[in-house]
């Protein structure tokens, strides 16, 4: 069984990128890009695990995160944040709002990886 992950991020390198690495380690990967309608495309689709860009047009990534941890079909869904501003501001935000997991940018691929695999373990 294939795992689903949504992935809302507006850069296209960084949603290509991210695509790739995910579709070929097993994971069927949706995309979305904009902040505005980001919580109606999460809630139609419920993934198994959530990447969220802080910086969207539209909407901000922590008042997306707000708004699904205030929904019971999304409060648990794991989220990995990732952000171009690491600063421990941001990352306190984050957490206060819910956040599983956050990463700042440039990223390693493995590091995707292994934040990926920690939050949403394969099936055995």
């Amino acid at each position: 069984m294939r795992r689903n992950v949504m992935l809302i991020e507006d850069e296209p390198n960084i949603t290509e990128a991210i695509r790739f690495l995910l579709t070929r380690d097993g994971w069927d990967v949706q995309t979305h890009a904009d902040g505005n309608s980001a919580v109606d495309a999460v809630t139609r689709v419920l993934p198994d695990l959530l990447i969220l860009d802080v910086m969207l047009p539209g909407k901000s990534g922590m008042d997306i995160l707000r708004d699904l941890r205030g929904r019971p079909e999304t409060e648990s869904l794991p989220v990995l944040m990732l952000t171009a501003r690491g600063q421990s501001r941001d990352r306190d935000m984050a957490e206060k709002a819910g956040v599983n997991r956050f990463m700042t940018k440039p990223f390693s691929n493995a590091e995707v990886l292994d934040a990926v695999r920690d939050l949403v373990p394969s099936p055995t």
